[in-house]
């Protein structure tokens, strides 16, 4: 089998991940470069790697560049991504910089594998919130169409990079010291209201024992920035800005998995029993939904997997071609890391 020469850029949390996914799906690496800001050694799950310090020249020889979106303020791809593709490198960019523009595909394995070979060097990789939705709803999308979306999303803390995971469990114990054992519960209760010990927060609001409907910046008619990409990066890797879409994302105090409610209004109709014959026959979606058994997509499940889980599935009793789905995913594998990697897959057999 022939290898390739992998760089991975950034070593956050979406780095690791990729250094874990490159390894876990046996991507055929030949030699691995590892790049930050700063030079360091690491060790992910008992492998060390020698981190250098990313620059141009460190591209030399590079078959595929993996960005991890995760360096400075813009995305380490938008200062080195062209020096890497000036080297013949392909940049598969997690970051948020390249997806939007007509010149660079925006790829969901799953949904728009083609889209990889219009690329001119650089590949983009979507939002973690998009991926995970359009796995849950292309499928339903080829059967029957989809002419509406209204989603709520429900995003760890994870997806906010490690300052905000930091966040969340410092807040959790500052107001974890507050209980007194001696007072009744309720008592203990009123006070995690406020922290009384402020902490540096990297997120506008307290997340421990709460949640806030602010992720990214307000932008057009009051809708956050992450709510538009929503929008805007679906229509772009669906090929169908007619869907109309409307989303309200919501930070919640869960280390990693994003979860998504999600109503659509189909085309033509489809019955819950189809729709989860069809999304259990989906590649790289599992169905679990059997709520009479306690039984459907949770965060803590799908932490460290790749798939896109999906329960909850039921009709509207009011619209007639009304459906709902509960989706759940691993923000940092799916929803980053592993989609980077499966479109460096593809890229590979793309090649022949």
């Amino acid at each position: 089998m022939k290898k390739y020469n992998i760089a991975v850029v950034g070593v956050g949390a979406v780095g690791i991940e990729m250094l874990r996914s490159l390894r876990e799906r046996k991507f055929p690496v030949g030699n691995l470069s590892v790049f930050a800001r700063s030079s360091r050694d690491i060790e992910v799950d008992g492998e060390k790697f020698s981190v250098k310090e990313t620059s141009g020249q460190g591209f030399e020889g590079i078959d595929i560049a993996l960005f991890a979106g995760t360096e400075g303020e813009k995305g380490a791809a938008v200062t080195y991504g062209p020096e890497a593709v000036k080297r013949g490198a392909v940049v598969v960019d997690n970051g948020a910089d390249f997806r939007m523009d007509p010149k660079v595909p925006l790829v969901v394995p799953e949904v728009n594998p083609q889209d990889i070979k219009k690329h001119e060097g650089v590949i983009s990789n979507p939002n973690c919130s998009t991926i995970q939705m359009v796995v849950a709803l292309y499928p339903i999308y080829k059967k029957v169409g989809i002419k509406r979306v209204i989603v709520t999303t429900l995003q760890a803390s994870s997806g906010a990079g490690k300052s905000a995971v930091e966040q969340l469990f410092v807040e959790t114990n500052e107001i974890m010291k507050q209980f007194d054992s001696r007072s009744p519960i309720l008592d203990a209760r009123l006070r995690v209201s406020s922290i009384e010990h402020p902490v540096s927060r990297s997120m506008p609001q307290q997340l421990a024992y709460n949640v806030f409907p602010h992720i990214g910046g307000f932008a057009d008619c009051e809708y956050t920035s992450e709510e538009w990409k929503l929008v805007y990066e679906t229509h772009k890797i669906m090929h169908d800005d007619k869907i109309k879409i409307s989303a309200t994302t919501v930070r919640v105090p869960v280390r990693t998995g994003h979860s998504e409610s999600i109503y659509i209004e189909t085309a033509k109709p489809i019955t819950p029993e189809a729709a989860r014959d069809v999304l259990s026959k989906a590649e790289g979606v599992i169905v679990v939904d059997e709520p009479k058994n306690n039984l459907y997509p949770m965060p803590k499940d799908a932490e460290g997997k790749d798939e896109v889980f999906v329960g909850r599935i039921r009709k509207d009793p009011f619209v007639k071609n009304g459906l709902w789905l509960w989706c759940v995913a691993d923000n940092l594998r799916k929803g980053a890391a592993t989609n980077a990697v499966q479109i460096a897959e593809v890229l590979i057999k793309s090649k022949g």
